[in-house]
């Protein structure tokens, strides 16, 4: 139920519905309390009459760039533009879909209001927190507070009606992309190292470069000497030049294509566990040991179904909303003022 989420979201920064019908997320927990300057309530849009406000816009523009409210309320000059243009489409939208369900006499119950205007108020801390945002907000009144929830609901209800409902995706319909597309869920062959490096000076010379090999032929049979993971770390620490030293030597995982190929190429026949000869890369001399090694493959459809279904409804919900926004927008008078 997406409710709860509506009423901290919209109420609390923008009496809007702006995480269901837009890419952004909403900050929760922004409170009455903000000390940003509050627009004067001049008209930015009218929308078949309707009237839109810079206090409505300011809202959402804070749904959008959240930390414009943390720095007075002031956006980076240049985002300002884009910023803006889409919070006024989305107070629009906004406003569409709140007529549309008006409209169609669609209604919320004096029950489940109640329970929005319970849930809403217990979101701040005092009373007296409370009555400040009510006076901000709704001119100390109740019924215009109450007013404002049930809009929020109307809005609600419709876009589950004609997005979210209209934009689940099933398994079948998942595993049909994922048999179409093979080459969307192929992995690259990958290399699980750490390494113990010896580095020369930038510009070095020969003689500084052969210092460097001495170092590194030294290390070569203390490194080859260690057993575990641990070991060859601890020695990493004590002797590597490189910067990865202080992890224990430890790249993590890397694709081939991250790695020299001469070091790739030293680890190609590698056990896990294993510890390579010296390997020269231009003038640095370098230890691999292989942790892991991955061969190129694919995901099996198991494993990224979850994560696929969440991705494809996302793109369907985009592109419904998208196509809801134009059919009530056709038979609109909408005017930027």
């Amino acid at each position: 139920m997406k409710f709860h989420f509506l009423i901290g979201a919209v109420l609390l920064i923008s009496l809007s519905v702006s995480g269901q019908v837009a890419s952004h997320a909403p900050t929760v927990g922004v409170t009455a309390k903000s000390a940003t300057p509050q627009p004067a309530g001049q008209p930015v849009a009218r929308v078949n009459g309707a009237v839109l406000t810079d206090r409505d816009l300011q809202r959402e523009i804070f749904t959008i760039f959240p930390y414009a409210r943390q720095h007075g309320g002031n956006v980076p000059k240049e985002l300002e533009p884009d910023i803006r243009k889409g919070a006024l489409q989305m107070i629009i939208f906004e406003e569409l879909v709140y007529q549309e369900a008006l409209q169609r006499k669609m209604t919320v119950s004096p029950e489940r209001l109640s329970r929005a205007q319970a849930e809403f108020r217990k979101q701040f801390s005092t009373p007296d927190e409370y009555q400040n945002f009510l006076q901000t907000e709704c001119h100390g009144s109740q019924q215009a507070m109450r007013e404002k929830i049930r809009r929020s609901l109307l809005i609600e209800q419709l876009l589950k009606l004609e997005v979210d409902n209209k934009s689940t995706v099933s398994v079948a319909e998942a595993k049909a992309f994922y048999d179409k597309n093979p080459g969307k869920f192929q992995y690259p062959e990958s290399f699980a190292i750490q390494t113990i490096s010896f580095l020369p000076p930038e510009k070095a010379t020969p003689s500084q470069v052969q210092e460097a090999r001495k170092r590194a032929e030294e290390a070569l049979p203390k490194a080859k000497a260690t057993k575990t993971y641990e070991e060859f770390g601890l020695l990493a620490e004590k002797v590597s030049e490189d910067d990865y030293r202080v992890m224990m030597g430890d790249h993590k995982t890397m694709d081939r294509s991250q790695i020299a190929p001469a070091v790739a190429q030293a680890l190609q026949n590698l056990q896990p566990g294993q510890i390579t000869n010296l390997v020269q890369v231009e003038n640095a001399f370098t230890i691999v040991r292989l942790n892991k090694h991955t061969p190129a493959g694919q995901f099996k459809f198991e494993e990224v179904k979850d994560k696929l279904r969440k991705q494809l409804e996302q793109k369907k919900t985009n592109q419904v909303r998208a196509d809801l926004n134009k059919k009530l927008t056709q038979k609109a008078k909408i005017e930027v003022l």
